[in-house]
């Protein structure tokens, strides 16, 4: 992968956008690579939780190539903006979590990708926005959809009706993130994180995780059916009875096995 550096810290694998000088836009063979990371990371049951950011200080991820996708046709637009949906779609559902370490700009694509992850945490210089409209079409990638769904629906429409940006501090008034910390803290945090996931059963964490997102598109009946399926499906692991031997014995000390 040209584009994309993934390497591994025990069971946190992490995804870097990889093209600085272009502020790490996402350009048809970044989306190639990344989905060959993101892949690589879903065959992994290893990897307990998942780290997505992109090189550099500057910028997370600012968007999509818009010089690749200014002549595009209607057909090759709609073939473009499945393919980035497809790959923000299969980050939404991988097993394990996905924290954005977004360090920098996350312009239009860059939003939508930290949008897809599960958790977002920001550095001080972060600036978020939905810019298209001001560029003469819609967001692409998910963005109409997550973002209303990520924040109170006014607040959305107004980010990307007006294509203004908004920094840091205000995407977390809004919600939009998670966390926000100076930059030079900015991985150690993520890291931090990432590993307190980690520590934790994996099988239980991922069944959250579903029942979480599933739930999300239901309603409150439905979820809960969800969520009972999820909880009870985990007394038919090892984890599940490990972990509360422990609780029951006051072993402090755990390291699940993942199965």
């Amino acid at each position: 992968m040209e584009n994309v550096i993934l390497e591994k810290q025990g069971h946190v694998s992490i995804i870097t956008i990889n093209r600085e000088k272009a502020l790490n836009a996402l350009s048809t063979a970044v989306l190639k690579d990344l989905e060959e990371a993101v892949n690589t990371v879903e065959a992994d049951k290893d990897t307990y939780c998942a780290v997505i950011t992109g090189a550099g200080s500057k910028s997370f991820v600012a968007g999509a190539d818009i010089a690749e996708m200014k002549d595009k046709t209607v057909e090759e637009a709609a073939e473009y903006g499945a393919y980035g949906n497809k790959i923000f779609r299969m980050i939404e559902t991988m097993h394990c979590p996905v924290i954005a370490a977004v360090n920098g700009f996350a312009l239009g694509g860059g939003c939508e990708l930290a949008m897809s992850c599960d958790i977002r945490v920001a550095s001080e210089n972060a600036v978020f926005g939905q810019p298209e409209v001001g560029l003469g079409i819609t967001p692409g990638f998910g963005g109409t959809q997550r973002l209303a769904r990520l924040v109170p629906a006014g607040i959305a429409k107004e980010m990307i009706f007006t294509a203004r940006n908004i920094k840091a501090d205000k995407a977390l008034a809004i919600g939009l993130v998670n966390n926000v910390v100076p930059a030079e803290e900015l991985m150690p945090t993520v890291l931090k994180m990432a590993n307190g996931i980690a520590k934790n059963a994996p099988i239980a964490v991922a069944y959250a995780k579903k029942a979480i997102n599933n739930g999300l598109q239901t309603d409150i009946d439905s979820a809960i059916e969800i969520e009972v399926k999820e909880f009870s499906s985990c007394f038919a692991t090892e984890d599940q009875t490990y972990g509360m031997e422990c609780f029951v014995n006051k072993v402090k000390e755990k390291e699940f096995n993942n199965k």
